[in-house]
């Protein structure tokens, strides 16, 4: 079976991986097997490849990449009961173990013993076929495409963040950061309710991708106290219901208090590689509430409803799309960043 490895730091290749083959030769009573179609490329796996690690994950052996997929069952167990072979699914990535506390709480995005695609030593799914739990395969509605469901993934963060932060009807929002994530977290929150979400980013390109996703999405450009002024002035210098941090960026999280209003909640979204420093003292008189997110829980049925109503269209935030045979091609791209680019994505030989 050949797959998009990644050998080691800034070394990819696409080869057979016999190992794979081999693990996938037994199909579970409750298990479906998966034509691949459509792969998004992560920032995460971009971060594997050009940094060998993220925090205390850290790619030690050769491991095949990718996490955001979409496909076609084509053969399933025994005791699976929703799913049939030809339906075209999504895939929700991290596998939990059904007994472990935090599962049986209902928080099963922290269990520590989770098993997610694409996070050392666990293998991604640039590759042909893969096998999956029914319980985290999920049917697509006919005006779902491919493309569109393997953007499920990453909109299961926003709307995770939206629902962490109790959105209300009629909130103010303020997204840092216009990248991938960035933008499925402010269509969230407007499907959550947010009457207008402020997006801020360095990309000039980038804003101009999340003005056209809808008027009650207003672009600003991060520089100096431009988002502060902007929002204290539409909002009579109350200040955002809710901010959430989406780049990353030790710099955009030390601010995140500045445009929020008196007991306004903060949720953080973008993974830090280093510990990081906010303002106590704003936070204090604000009486702000802080909610931290780690991937999401609950949230892929949610993110497929709202596709296939048309809820939430991120057809726009899919830029470039490449063949599996360009797989190293493509992540040395997104790996360069381009600013006109929010997702990349692989389409698998059907």
């Amino acid at each position: 079976m050949k797959a998009l490895v990644l050998e080691q730091k800034d070394e990819l290749s696409l080869r057979d991986f016999p190992a794979i083959d081999h693990a996938e030769q037994t199909l579970g009573p409750r298990d479906v097997r998966i034509k691949l179609h459509t792969v998004g490329i992560c920032g995460s796996d971009v971060h594997y490849y050009t940094h060998g690690r993220i925090g205390p994950f850290v790619v030690e052996a050769p491991m095949i990449l990718g996490h955001e997929a979409s496909g076609t069952v084509i053969e399933v167990g025994d005791e699976v009961a929703t799913l049939a072979v030809g339906d075209r699914v999504c895939m929700e990535p991290g596998i939990p173990d059904p007994n472990s506390r935090a599962t049986r709480l209902g928080m099963y995005n922290v269990d520590p013993a989770v098993r997610f695609w694409a996070t050392p030593p666990v293998h991604g799914i640039l590759r042909p076929t893969c096998v999956h739990p029914e319980a985290f395969t999920f049917r697509l509605p006919d005006t779902v495409s491919f493309a569109e469901a393997a953007m499920v993934e990453p909109l299961a963060v926003g709307v995770h963040a939206a629902t962490k932060a109790r959105v209300k009807p009629g909130d103010v929002g303020v997204v840092l950061g216009a990248g991938p994530i960035g933008l499925v977290t402010a269509l969230s929150a407007l499907a959550a309710g947010c009457a207008r979400v402020y997006v801020t980013d360095i990309a000039e390109p980038k804003l101009e991708i999340a003005a056209a996703l809808s008027p009650a999405i207003v672009p600003v450009r991060a520089e100096g106290d431009a988002l502060v002024s902007r929002v204290h002035a539409d909002t009579d210098g109350w200040g955002a219901d809710v901010v959430f941090e989406a780049t990353g960026s030790p710099g955009a999280a030390a601010g995140v208090f500045a445009p929020l209003a008196p007991g306004g909640c903060v949720v953080m979204i973008g993974g830090q590689p280093e510990p990081i420093s906010y303002d106590a003292g704003a936070a204090m008189v604000r009486e702000a509430r802080v909610e931290n997110i780690f991937r999401y829980a609950h949230a892929f049925p949610r993110c497929v409803a709202m596709l296939g109503s048309g809820a939430i269209d991120v057809k726009p935030l899919i830029t470039r799309t490449f063949g599996f045979d360009e797989s190293v091609e493509a992540f040395e791209i997104a790996a360069s960043a381009p600013p006109s680019d929010v997702k990349m994505q692989i389409e698998l030989p059907q």
